[in-house]
C-alpha cells in the first residue's frame, strides 16, 4: 500500500465522518526516507478533536494531527509567533486527500498565502537573547579541551545560530531536520558552511565555525555578553 493510499485508508478507518484530511511532511514533499511517517491532518466537525495520536497502519507508522475548523486556526494562530508552524506547513505543501465541503480548499488556500507572507518579525528582545546565547557558547567553545564538551558546544552553537541566520532574514524556521531544510533553501551556502565547521571542530580546528558564526552574529548586532540582562519572574 502506498502512502496516499494508506493515509486515506486510515482516515476512514479512524475519522469516516471528516471533513477533509492532508498528507503532509517529507512524504508529500518528495522527501521521505526510509524510516518516514505519514503525518495525516484530519478535520473534523467536534469532538474528539482537537488531539494528536502516533499509531501503525499496516507498514506505516502514521502521526496523526485531528482539528476543528476552529481548533485549526487557534493553533496555527498560537503558533506564527513562533515562526515555525509545522501544522500551518502540513496543510501549505500537503496533499490534499479528500474535500466533502471545500473546507480543505479553503485551509489551504489560507495556510499557501501565509506562508507566502512570510513570519512576523522577530521581536528586538528575542535576537538579543539569541546573540547572548551564542557569544555565551563562543567563549565556552573557546575554552574548551575536552572533545566532548566541544562536540556538543559546537553541535548547540550551528543550531542556534541557524535559527539567529533565518529570523535575521525573515524566513521561517524549523527544527531537527526542518532547520537544515530551511537553510538549504534559503542559505544554502550557509547551511554547507557549517556543516563544515562541525566538522573542523571535531578535527580540533573551531576558528571555521567561529568565523562563519560571527558573520551571522555580524548581521544581528554582533555578540552580546556584557550590557546584557534580562527581569526575573517574581
Amino acid at each position: 500500500m502506498d502512502a496516499v493510499e494508506a493515509a486515506r485508508a486510515v482516515v476512514e478507518e479512524q475519522h469516516p465522518e471528516a471533513r477533509t484530511a492532508f498528507l503532509g511532511g517529507s512524504v508529500a514533499t518528495g522527501r521521505g526516507t526510509a524510516t518516514s511517517d505519514l503525518d495525516v491532518v484530519v478535520l473534523l466537525h467536534g469532538a474528539p478533536a482537537p488531539y494528536r495520536e502516533s499509531l501503525q497502519y499496516a507498514e506505516w507508522p502514521v502521526e496523526m494531527f485531528v482539528h476543528t475548523e476552529a481548533t485549526w486556526h487557534a493553533y496555527i494562530e498560537r503558533e506564527l509567533p513562533t515562526r515555525r508552524s509545522p501544522l500551518l506547513w502540513m496543510c501549505a505543501d500537503g496533499l490534499l486527500l479528500f474535500d466533502t465541503d471545500g473546507l480543505g480548499a479553503r485551509l489551504a488556500a489560507h495556510a499557501r498565502a501565509l506562508v507566502a507572507s512570510g513570519p512576523p518579525p522577530v521581536p528586538a528582545d528575542e535576537i538579543d537573547d539569541c546573540r547572548y546565547a551564542i557569544t555565551d557558547l563562543l567563549d565556552d567553545l573557546a575554552g574548551s579541551t575536552d572533545p566532548s564538551e566541544r562536540l556538543f558546544i559546537a553541535t548547540e552553537l550551528v543550531r542556534r545560530t541557524g535559527e539567529l541566520a533565518l529570523a535575521v532574514s525573515g524566513s521561517w524556521g524549523g527544527g531537527g531536520k526542518w532547520l537544515a531544510r530551511r537553510l538549504e533553501t534559503t542559505a544554502p551556502e550557509l547551511n554547507a558552511r557549517f556543516h563544515q565547521g562541525l566538522r573542523e571542530v571535531l578535527d580540533g580546528r573551531a576558528e571555521p565555525l567561529v568565523t562563519v558564526v560571527d558573520e551571522v552574529l555580524a548581521r544581528a548586532g554582533g555578540r552580546l555578553w556584557v550590557g546584557y540582562k534580562r527581569a526575573g519572574t517574581p
